[in-house]
């Protein structure tokens, strides 16, 4: 297999994605019959605390009024330092994040340097907007950019509209069917200076409040051992915390609740 060579007037440069744009000769296109027939990823939260960002996403895949995926991982590492999770069609939603991963190493590669923060994020910002002619369709990718900067020293959230339009979150944000849900639960419980333990456990009380109202969101599922995806991004990096951690978490939030509902 030979490499694609350009000339040095019309070199795609460090994008990837637009080198396979180049390749491909355009966006990838699919016609869609039904949109209830797709299978759709729901609710994802990130918050800051003092030394980073807590990422957290359930498992439920959905598509119309059915289950379609019990075990969908939702949030993800873009590079070391960052993480985007994933709200919307599922497929166009994964093959973005693959893109964008493959897009941060290739400029890395490329231009010898990381990208920053913020140039990560308008990154991610051009491959939704060029998803646009998917959205009309009805396959709308809407994800969460978080990482943490390392020149400002601290963790930061970025959200995205389907036209591609940036945002900079200053605490928190949740999106998804369930957004609103956990939105509401993180903003009573959210503080300046959250230390990592109390994060991630006011992060995994909003998807449990958001599953209890939604019901296209998944909650903790004891039988089949499935429980929400949870991270961490700090200056040590992207971290996902242990299954065994966020179970035994869910555990104790069960029980809190069943022992509040006997004891009023």
């Amino acid at each position: 297999m030979n490499l694609p060579l350009f000339p040095p007037t019309d070199d795609p440069g460090p994008s990837f994605s637009n080198l396979l744009h180049r390749l491909r000769g355009g966006p990838s296109q699919f016609p869609v019959d039904d949109p209830a027939t797709i299978t759709h990823g729901t609710t994802i939260v990130a918050l800051r605390y003092a030394e980073g960002v807590v990422m957290a996403g359930d498992r439920r895949a959905t598509a119309g009024s059915t289950i379609a995926h019990r075990n969908m991982e939702k949030v993800y590492p873009a590079d070391r330092h960052s993480g985007v999770a994933i709200a919307g069609a599922a497929g166009p939603a994964m093959e973005m994040v693959k893109l964008f991963q493959l897009q941060l190493e290739h400029y890395e590669k490329v231009e010898g340097a990381v990208l920053s923060l913020e140039g990560k994020a308008n990154q991610l910002s051009g491959m939704i907007r060029a998803n646009m002619a998917m959205a009309f369709q009805g396959l709308i990718v809407v994800p969460i950019f978080a990482g943490y900067d390392l020149r400002r020293h601290r963790g930061r959230i970025f959200t995205y509209d389907v036209t591609g339009g940036r945002y900079e979150e200053g605490d928190y944000h949740a999106d998804g069917s369930g957004g609103r849900d956990a939105r509401t639960t993180v903003k009573l419980g959210w503080k300046e200076g959250l230390d990592l333990d109390a994060a991630v456990e006011l992060a995994i009380q909003s998807l449990y409040e958001a599953a209890e109202e939604d019901s296209a969101t998944g909650g903790p599922d004891p039988v089949r051992g499935i429980y929400p995806v949870i991270a961490t991004i700090a200056e040590d990096g992207f971290t996902r915390v242990p299954e065994s951690e966020v179970a035994a978490r869910f555990g104790a939030l069960i029980d809190r609740r069943t022992n509040r509902g006997m004891h009023p």
